[in-house]
């Protein structure tokens, strides 16, 4: 791997990390805001749901703006744009600025994907391995942003976890600018995994794609959004020295870590195997997970829930390479957009619909049901491997 790939996986690596942190900070602070507002759980749902989708529906823009301007320019504006944005969830002083600022990060975040993803898909020879790192910085985020909050919440504040990202993502604002060369817009990086995907998008199977993530994204935002608060109500005689709101953030990062090992695992299993027919399996393997998760409390519900981890985000580089397999090079970056905004955009109204259950009939529920809910993609992503 050369100079340039390594700095384009480094920039875009620390990019992905902030960007999941920065999303992944507001469920952990869940019960936190819960009692500084005084407002409901279906309350904060919604809110998640507001920035959530704000953080998929600029994806599709973003997308086709990456045609015209490129993915270093795109990645820029989102690490500036993200970073203004954060700084002003920092300082909100109210809960309608706070919801403002939340929609307007989610909006600047949205950038990312398709820009991020773009640059690597173009730029580096190995886009499977390639991709494996990139979703290791992500899950590392992943982790880092709920125990970051938690924790700086616990003994600073929480707005100071935004702040600290916005600051980070700054300073990679400048890096980007300074380290990452700049090719013209309409040049084709010539190597050699490009070659056998610059055909024809197979918009069939890429729409039997968008159906299985999308039905992924809502099942990511199920557990995601509702993972802290279910521990901290579910997790009391663990480390009972330690308060609800602190395990809101440690455990899930738990999680989030043996995304890392998912990661790992998805990125040598795509380098090995048919991509398109191992994701059925994956997806299937997470199902029993997801619903034991719903059933089972304390140690248990933990062990679980690490599973869970490694057998979701293996899924990451191996759909995120797919989009790559199923799409030509002049549309991959609307290709990861429409992605985006589908499983990250629709699939937040997950964070909405999981507030309702989880008032109604508690967080248990919300489990069980996202386990169900993968079964209809079991459907979609068998005829992605009929019509590949």
């Amino acid at each position: 791997m050369g100079r340039t790939e390594k700095i384009i996986l480094a920039i875009t690596g620390g990019a992905h990390l902030s960007v999941h942190a920065l999303m992944l900070a507001l469920p952990s602070l869940i019960p936190i805001f819960i009692i500084e507002f005084n407002i409901g759980i279906d309350v904060l749902g919604f809110v998640v749901t507001v920035s959530a989708f704000m953080f998929g529906i600029g994806a599709i823009p973003s997308g086709w703006l990456e045609s015209r301007i490129g993915g270093k320019t795109l990645l820029i504006i989102y690490l500036f744009g993200s970073s203004f944005s954060a700084i002003l969830v920092s300082v909100s002083n109210s809960f309608s600025a706070l919801v403002f600022g939340l929609g307007l990060l989610g909006l600047t975040s949205s950038i990312y994907h398709p820009a991020g993803l773009t640059l690597i898909s173009n730029r580096i020879h190995d886009i499977t391995k390639g991709m494996a790192v990139h979703g290791i910085f992500g899950s590392t985020g992943s982790a880092v942003g709920p125990v970051l909050a938690t924790t700086l919440a616990l003994f600073i504040s929480w707005r100071a976890s935004y702040a600290i990202l916005g600051l980070f993502n700054l300073a990679l604002g400048f890096a980007s600018i300074l380290l990452i060369p700049s090719i013209n817009n309409n040049e084709n990086i010539k190597i050699k995994n490009n070659k056998k995907r610059d055909k024809k998008t197979n918009r069939i199977a890429l729409l039997f794609f968008y159906l299985t993530n999308l039905i992924m994204g809502f099942v990511y935002y199920g557990f995601t959004t509702f993972m802290p608060i279910h521990f901290a109500e579910n997790t009391k005689e663990i480390l009972p020295f330690i308060p609800d709101t602190m395990k809101a953030g440690i455990f899930p990062s738990f999680v989030f870590i043996s995304g890392i090992i998912g990661q790992i695992l998805g990125g040598k299993l795509g380098s090995y195997f048919n991509r398109v027919r191992i994701l059925p399996y994956i997806i299937a393997i997470n199902i029993p997970f997801l619903l034991l998760m719903g059933y089972s409390k304390g140690i248990m519900l933990i062990i679980f829930s690490l599973c869970l981890g490694m057998t979701y985000f293996s899924s990451q580089p191996i759909c995120n390479t797919i989009i790559a397999d199923l799409t030509h090079t002049n549309n991959r970056g609307i290709g990861y957009g429409i992605n985006f905004f589908l499983s990250m955009g629709v699939g937040s109204l997950a964070a909405m619909a999981g507030g309702f259950i989880a008032i109604n009939f508690g967080t248990n529920l919300i489990f069980i049901s996202m386990g169900v809910l993968l079964i209809p993609a079991l459907i979609t992503s068998y005829f992605i491997i009929l019509k590949s």
